[in-house]
Formats: structure tokens, C-alpha cells, sequence
């Protein structure tokens, strides 16, 4: 660990961190994408290289996104550095099928490649536990092979996707990769 990671402080978000959540730069680059393709049986997801390579910005949330979860059944955990958001993860809790869904998980890119997204996951996962859930879900653009690659070091595997999520958005021409993990 670095001296840099030492001063990393993992805690609920607060009120006040909002603003630097919502300015966190979540966008990546990327030479490969993974390409879905169907299958007689289901479908097949590979990694593929582009080039040039991809860079992807994300729009902003809407600010009346559907928070999910029950209120008391959500977190969002922050890494901060002194006072500075260097990464967050939210999360939220559903009872009716004890399912903990990683909502957003963003690291500042300085900050990306130090274990700070492998720390905030753990955070999640442990407060998912802490509510009863069997496992996490996460929903992540075949484009993002970035967090594809995080995902599956992280134990989580594919277990599904939707080809027109995305459709009339700005990210039309991507589909949605479901990912669970169960938890023990």
C-alpha cells in the first residue's frame, strides 16, 4: 500500500458529499468491448479489441432515477482523501428476493488500478450481508470492459442481458450485462 492509499477513509456518504459524488469523473477508455452475440442456447459474451480505442463519458443521472430499495435499505460509501470524494459505490436492499443491487460504483481515475474500487465493493457486499441478502446483481454496458474486468475478479458472473435497455439514449447500440454474485 501506498502512502497515498494509507490516507484513504472508507465511511457512509453524508449529505455535504453530494456535490463531489455527482462531479466524480466516471468516464473511461477502453481497446476492447465485449461483443454479445446469441446463441442457439442463450448467448455467448467475448471480449473483443477496438481501435481506435473507445472513450465513453457517462450523461448525468436523472435527479428523479428511482432510487430503488427501501429507504434504510440503501448505502453509499465513500473513499475520501482528507476531504476530497476519490470514489463511492451505492447500493440498495430488496427483502422480497434478498437481493443486493450495486447501483453505481465510480473511482476518480487517479486513483483507479489501487484496490479503492475492490475496497468499495467489499464495503457493499458487507452491508449486504449485514441485511440478509444471497447475493448482488449489477447491471454494466458490454462497453464498459473496465468494470467488466473488475466484475469477474471480483467473483461476480454473467447471468443475463437486455439488448435495448439503452435504446432511445445516449447510449443506444450498447446492451445492458446483468452480473450476480452470491453471498455467503
Amino acid at each position: 500500500m501506498t502512502q497515498h492509499e494509507d490516507a484513504l477513509r472508507y465511511r457512509p456518504a453524508r449529505p455535504e458529499d453530494q456535490e463531489a459524488i455527482a462531479e466524480l469523473d466516471g468516464s473511461f477508455t477502453t481497446d476492447h468491448v465485449y461483443v454479445v452475440t446469441p446463441a442457439e442456447d442463450g448467448f455467448t459474451i467475448r471480449p473483443t479489441p477496438v481501435d481506435p480505442p473507445l472513450r465513453k463519458v457517462f450523461p448525468g443521472d436523472d435527479e428523479e432515477d428511482d432510487e430503488g430499495g427501501e429507504p434504510g435499505l440503501r448505502r453509499t460509501v465513500v473513499a475520501v482523501d482528507g476531504d476530497t470524494v476519490r470514489g463511492f459505490v451505492a447500493v440498495s436492499f430488496e427483502r422480497w428476493n434478498a437481493r443486493l443491487t450495486v447501483r453505481d460504483i465510480e473511482v476518480a481515475p487517479a486513483w483507479r488500478g489501487r484496490g479503492v474500487g475492490r475496497a468499495l465493493m467489499e464495503h457493499a457486499l458487507d452491508f449486504g450481508r449485514e441485511c440478509g441478502a444471497g447475493h448482488a446483481w449489477l447491471e454494466v454496458s458490454n462497453v464498459n470492459a473496465p468494470a467488466v474486468r473488475a466484475y469477474l475478479r471480483w467473483g461476480f458472473t454473467f447471468c443475463g442481458l437486455d439488448t435495448s435497455l439503452y435504446d432511445g439514449t445516449e447510449s443506444a447500440g450498447e446492451q445492458a450485462l446483468f452480473m450476480a454474485r452470491r453471498l455467503a
